[in-house]
């Protein structure tokens, strides 16, 4: 049975940590966050596409915005990174984790997201499933893009200064001092996956459970203010995600010391 979420709200409000299973495809469980994944993907791919096709040598109004943030952006990772080269090879993979953290984030705030699914039977009674879910608010997908960062920083580190150098900053047999150094590095190095992720998953997270509860007791006026907040927010997580990738970019290309 299909339906839309508000009808049943008088029943209470219900929070999941766990994703919701709209379904599965081969055995494995497709999730209303990894259909909003997926469907703003697919719309990147064909903004970029259309972006690409309008290009002109006399540029556009659209076309001028596009360049200068793009330009700035270049221009600050080249300042930070202090070469044009490495900017040039992680740029693309910085500003892709940040407009696609920012358009996840900012789809799941749309109309229709949460509160259009089908409700399922099941032991408990009749339960409600979303087809659609704010990305970020599944720790599957948070990890991931942690994963990305991640391995794209040390892949950054190797490249730029040798895997035995790079190495050398984790595990160094120099001193009793230099040794604990390094292993107290190369924790702080593999706590990132989890600071990554949690940092975007619980904020994310924070912010829509905000709003049910929020539209549920006051469900006309006080949304609209804590909406536009909310679209502040993520931008600001899309924004530290990105910008922590681009500093520890740098700390990884530097040589040991």
């Amino acid at each position: 049975m299909f339906g839309i979420a508000t009808a049943h709200a008088a029943e209470g409000i219900s929070v999941k940590l766990a994703p919701y299973i709209v379904g599965e495809v081969f055995g494995v469980p497709l999730t209303a966050t990894m259909i909003t994944t997926w469907l703003t993907m697919v719309g990147l791919i064909v903004l970029a596409f259309v972006v690409r096709q309008r290009l002109a040598t006399v540029p556009s109004k659209l076309q001028n915005v596009i360049e200068l943030l793009f330009g700035t952006v270049y221009d600050y990772m080249a300042e930070v990174l202090e070469s044009r080269s490495l900017a040039r090879t992680y740029f693309p993979v910085v500003m892709t984790i940040f407009v696609f953290i920012l358009a996840l984030n900012w789809v799941g705030l749309l109309p229709g997201v949460t509160s259009i699914g089908m409700y399922v039977a099941g032991e408990g009674g009749e339960s409600f499933i979303p087809f659609l879910y704010p990305a970020a608010t599944d720790l599957n997908i948070t990890i991931a893009f942690a994963i990305v960062a991640f391995f794209t920083i040390e892949l950054a580190g190797v490249l730029a200064i040798g895997l035995f150098k790079y190495a050398g900053k984790f595990i160094n047999f120099k001193s009793p001092l230099a040794f604990v150094i390094g292993i107290i590095e190369l924790i702080s190095e593999l706590a990132r996956l989890i600071s990554f992720s949690f940092r975007l998953f619980g904020n994310i997270f924070a912010g829509k459970t905000l709003l049910l509860v929020i539209t549920f007791f006051v469900p006309y006026f006080v949304p609209v203010p804590l909406i536009a907040f909310e679209v502040f927010v993520g931008f600001i997580q899309a924004f530290v995600f990105a910008i922590l990738t681009l500093f520890f970019i740098k700390l990884a290309v530097e040589e040991p010391h």
